[in-house]
């Protein structure tokens, strides 16, 4: 049991560190309003896993997962929410700094909320802890306990991931201060995020 519960780890920390939309949306947050705001974000994402992971466990997670009609529903407002953020990111990259103050006005909305609403928006984690999960559980425990402690460990490993993740960025604040560049990363962002809400908007179960 204990090499099967490290593989799995290790399957999800690989899966941990593949880019996806709650990266993109961090580096938003980290870059406008620093690394408080990244970091109340990754919160928020967190935050999403367990949501998800009670739902997996109960199976109503099961249910969204095969239900053709919900599916579709949740994926198409979180496909809307990435396209918002995504236009604000670019918008936000045509404003002139002001002379004197920083680059550029914090951006609105709470961070917390921001990354609790892109994860529970995000079905793919629905089908990801109901169709990988099982499969990587611990024979040695129950279904529902090996499913529970698996979704702790990749809430965990998120939260380390993307919280050095913006620290890194914070390290990087000087650089990323300079108006050029904030521009160039808003616009990268912003694109980023608008094709990661095309993605998930034409993704199927």
């Amino acid at each position: 049991m204990f090499f099967q519960f490290l593989a799995a780890a290790g399957i999800l920390a690989v899966l941990t560190v593949v880019p996806g939309p709650d990266m993109a949306v961090v580096t938003k947050r980290a870059i406008a309003g620093g690394w408080q705001d990244g970091l109340r974000t990754v919160g928020g994402i967190t935050a999403g896993l367990l949501v998800w992971g009670l739902l997996t466990v109960v199976g109503l997670a099961a249910l969204l997962a095969a239900s053709a009609t919900a599916y579709t529903v949740v994926k198409l407002a979180g496909a809307a929410f990435l396209l918002v953020l995504g236009i604000q990111a670019l918008l936000q990259s045509r404003k002139r700094p002001a002379q004197s103050g920083p680059a550029t006005s914090p951006p609105g909305g709470n961070p917390w909320r921001t990354g609790l609403i892109s994860n529970l928006f995000n079905p793919k984690i629905a089908v990801f802890y109901t169709g990988l999960l099982p499969t990587l559980a611990p024979a040695g425990l129950a279904p529902q306990a090996g499913m529970a402690l698996l979704v702790l460990i990749h809430a965990v490993l998120t939260l380390i991931w993307l919280g050095s993740y913006v620290l890194l960025l914070a390290k990087a604040r000087a650089f990323f201060e300079k108006p050029a560049v904030r521009r160039a990363m808003h616009r990268i962002t912003g694109v980023v995020l608008i094709g990661f809400g095309v993605k998930v908007a034409a993704s199927q179960p």
